[in-house]
């Protein structure tokens, strides 16, 4: 049993004595499990229906544009929202794209139906900083015959270019602030906003979220940032990380990965269905995650794959310990764990009842639950979000 209660879940357990005129749900047959959380998705920056006019996702003007947040692109009315809800996804961090060395901030967001996007935030949760390295950056700055970069060492080059400047950006504040502090004269440093951002990685309150498939690559971006003396939380599509899953783990650092989605370009080859698997067996931080509009409506599906899969090669996952992959561990990834990511008192009622084993592709979600608040329910379409876009759309919204 779960009693929830001003939007927090209040209780845990068998024989739970329920206040008086409290709304019973009989979940006989049925399973509960904490809300899924995407942490890699672009639903709003890159919007349904896929044109051109909604594509705001990759700021492809410059290797850096840490500058750059994703919230201000996010379209409130992209129909993905709501078939992410009818998947059991009550929370997603939207990225920019991997055009860049430093594609700009990531949002934290709750999966609820908002006319804004400041509606949808998640509140205090960190911003991330998404970075990429590999072919995409390599591939738009080279085929754009920019000067840098067009190789990994050129990436690299670029990568640490960026941080010695933040380093020098933040010395100057420090120093400025010192002095004035101190009543001293000083000359207040002009305001960088590219800059800002990664000081805001320097200093612990922006967390990098790094488009990362090789190993080799992982390592050398392991090394940066221990040059520079910042963290990175999650390699993401990491399809190489079983290679180095003890260094993960070493340097508590998550694997945000697909289940079985690789081999569709050179960095991407060298997948295996067992990675995250692996990577979850060596003690290391494992995420299932989307990165697609439709693969985020099946989460729990690309989970119950990892488990066939394990089992195939004997390495035995149970479904408690899959769903860390689906909620606990990406909640940690997006520094929101303390709120969120799995069913204990004192944190935010965001659930999922589902009519069955939600590693089945016969379950479906019947009910979801953000805050406490009901935001889906299969039985009634007055509880089935539909966005003004997708009004008067055959199977939407039929007025009734």
């Amino acid at each position: 049993m779960v009693l929830m209660m001003d939007g927090k879940i209040t209780a845990v357990g068998e024989n739970i004595e329920a206040p008086e005129g409290t709304t019973v749900i009989d979940g006989t047959g049925k399973w509960v499990t904490p809300g899924i959380i995407d942490v890699h998705s672009h639903l709003g920056d890159y919007a349904s229906p896929n044109t051109a006019g909604n594509s705001d996702g990759n700021e492809a003007t410059n290797p850096n544009t840490a500058e750059v947040w994703a919230e201000h692109s996010v379209w409130p009315q992209d129909s993905g929202f709501a078939r992410a809800i009818a998947g059991g996804v009550t929370v997603l961090q939207v990225l920019p794209g991997s055009a860049n060395l430093f594609g700009g901030r990531s949002v934290t967001l709750k999966n609820v139906p908002s006319r804004t996007m400041q509606g949808m935030k998640f509140p205090d949760a960190p911003y991330g900083l998404k970075m990429a390295c590999g072919e995409n950056p390599k591939r738009v700055y080279g085929t754009m015959k920019q000067s840098a970069p067009s190789t990994r060492m050129g990436n690299v080059a670029g990568y640490r270019k960026a941080w010695a400047q933040a380093v020098d950006y933040r010395r100057a504040w420090q120093v400025y602030r010192a002095k004035h502090a101190a009543g001293g004269a000083a000359k207040v440093p002009k305001r960088d906003i590219q800059m800002e951002t990664l000081v805001g990685v320097l200093d612990g309150e922006i967390l990098v979220h790094n488009h990362c498939y090789r190993a080799d690559e992982q390592a050398v971006m392991i090394d940066l940032a221990k040059e520079f003396g910042y963290k990175v939380t999650s390699f993401h599509h990491a399809i190489e990380s079983y290679k180095i899953a003890d260094l993960l783990a070493e340097n508590d650092i998550c694997a945000s990965m697909w289940a079985d989605w690789g081999g569709f370009k050179m960095e991407a080859y060298d997948d295996i269905r067992e990675n995250i698997a692996l990577v979850h067996k060596a003690g290391a931080c494992a995420i299932v995650h989307s990165d697609s509009e439709v693969g985020i409506q099946r989460l729990n599906h690309d989970a119950a794959k990892v488990i066939a899969d394990a089992a195939k090669v004997n390495i035995d996952i149970s479904r408690a310990e899959a769903w860390l992959w689906l909620s606990y561990n990406p909640a940690k990834a997006l520094g929101i764990a303390d709120a969120t990511g799995s069913l204990e008192a004192g944190k935010n009622a965001d659930l999922v009842l589902w009519s069955g084993d939600p590693f089945s592709v016969y379950t479906l979600a019947e009910q979801v639950y953000v805050d406490g608040a009901l935001v889906f329910d299969l039985s009634d379409p007055a509880r089935q979000p539909v966005s003004d876009f997708r009004l008067g759309q055959p199977g939407e919204g039929d007025a009734k």
